[in-house]
C-alpha cells in the first residue's frame, strides 16, 4: 500500500566535490524515493558561491551561507558584507553552518567565537535561522547562543518574529541541552549517527524528543548511516535516518516523513509542495 511520504535532507553538502562524477544521479535517486527538499550549508565563501551556481540549476536545492568554525581562521569583518550579498539570493534561507568545533583544533577558539557571534548578528539583522555546528563545544555554544537570543538585538530583530531561530545540526547533546535549545526557540536536527549500532545514549534519548521541534538530515557525504558506514553519504539515506528514529520512537515512518518534513519547509520559510507518494516497500528506497 501506497504511504504519504515526503522527506527533506535538511543539512547536504552536494556541492562538494565527492559528488562531481554523478550529482545528477544522487539527485534523482534523492528524489525517487521522496526527497523533495535539499539544504545545502555553508562552510567558506568560494563554496557558498559555487552551491548558490548549483541551488539556481536545481528547483529542489537551497542552501545557507556562512563560514564554518574551521573555515574561519582569516575570517573579518568583510566576509560579512559578500555574506549579507549572498543571503539576498531567493535560495537562500539559512547563515550556516557556524558555531564552534574543538575536536580538530585547526582554529583558535577566540577567532571561532569572534566568527560565530559576528553571523549570529548578522542572521539577526537578515531575519533568517541559523545552522549550528557544535562538536566537542555544546557547553560554549550553549553559553553563546543563550546570551544571543537575551540580546536586545535578537529582540528587535525580524528573526524573534520568525517560528524558529536556528537549529543544533547533527545533534549531540542530551535532554537539558535540547530542553534549552526548545527555549532559545530552536528545533534539532539528526543524522547518520542515530543509526549506528553503538550509538546507544542516542537511541535513549530520541524517544524524549519533540518530533514537532526534529530535523532529518545526512550531513553528506559524510556521516552515512548503518548499513552503509564506509561508504560516501547521499541524500536518499535520509530514508534511513526517518525509519531508525520511527523505530526507536514506536511511531511510524510515514509520521515521522510528514511532520519532520512539515517542520523544514517551516523553519526555512518555504511552501511545502503538494503531498506525494510512495511505497515504503519499493527497491527505490535504501536497504
Amino acid at each position: 500500500m501506497d504511504t504519504p511520504l515526503r522527506l527533506v535532507d535538511s543539512h547536504c553538502h552536494l556541492d562538494l566535490d565527492a559528488f562531481a562524477a554523478d550529482r545528477e544521479a544522487v539527485i534523482k535517486h534523492a528524489q525517487a524515493i521522496g526527497v523533495s527538499l535539499i539544504v545545502m550549508p555553508g562552510i567558506d565563501l568560494a563554496q557558498c558561491r559555487q552551491a548558490l551556481v548549483l541551488a539556481e540549476s536545481v528547483p529542489e536545492l537551497y542552501l545557507a551561507v556562512g563560514v564554518h568554525p574551521n573555515c574561519s581562521h582569516d575570517f573579518e569583518p568583510a566576509a560579512l558584507d559578500e555574506l549579507r550579498g549572498l543571503a539576498a539570493h531567493p535560495k537562500v534561507v539559512a547563515v550556516g553552518e557556524i558555531g564552534l568545533d574543538y575536536y580538530w583544533q585547526t582554529v583558535d577558539p577566540i577567532q571561532q567565537a569572534l566568527a560565530f557571534r559576528a553571523q549570529l548578528d548578522l542572521a539577526a539583522e537578515l531575519g533568517l535561522p541559523v545552522i549550528i555546528h557544535s562538536r566537542d563545544a555544546n557547553v560554549d555554544v550553549a553559553t553563546i547562543l543563550h546570551d544571543w537570543v537575551n540580546s536586545s538585538l535578537f529582540g528587535r530583530s525580524p528573526l524573534a518574529a520568525r517560528p524558529f531561530a536556528g537549529v543544533l545540526h547533527a545533534f549531540s547533546g542530551d535532554l537539558a541541552l535540547a530542553q534549552a535549545a526548545y527555549a532559545w526557540n530552536f528545533v534539532l536536527s539528526l543524522g547518520g549517527p542515530v543509526t549506528f549500532k553503538n550509538a546507544r545514549q542516542l537511541h535513549a534519548l530520541v524517544p524524549q524528543l519533540r518530533l514537532d521541534r526534529l530535523l532529518l538530515e545526512t550531513d553528506a557525504p559524510y556521516l552515512t548511516p548503518h548499513p552503509h558506514r564506509g561508504a560516501r553519504n547521499e541524500p536518499a539515506y535520509v530514508a534511513l535516518v526517518c525509519r531508525q528514529i520511527a523505530q526507536l520512537r514506536g511511531e511510524t515512518e510515514a509520521a515521522v516523513a510528514h511532520t519532520t518534513s512539515a517542520l523544514a519547509y517551516r523553519f526555512f520559510g518555504l511552501e511545502q509542495p503538494d503531498v506525494v507518494t510512495h511505497n515504503f516497500a519499493s527497491p527505490a528506497v535504501p536497504a
